[in-house]
């Protein structure tokens, strides 16, 4: 029989490049697209909030006017 010991089994190297997964400069994009799409979000709701305000206090004339250049 043959008789293998632990010192015969290549020895296995554990550097960096082995590494697995997404790298750190995936995840800070991933985290200033979600805040740039959360900063969008909120002034979206923001400005359809003023415009539900205007039509709930009875005016007529609640749409943005926007610059004819």
């Amino acid at each position: 029989m043959l008789d293998q010991s632990p010192r015969d089994e290549p020895e296995i190297e554990r550097s960096s490049e082995g590494r697995h997964g997404p790298s750190p400069v995936t995840f800070l994009v991933a985290v200033v697209l979600m805040v740039g799409l959360g900063y969008f979000l909120a002034v979206k709701l923001r400005e359809m909030g003023r415009i539900q305000d205007c039509v709930m206090s009875g005016r007529t004339n609640c749409a943005p006017v926007s610059g004819g250049k």
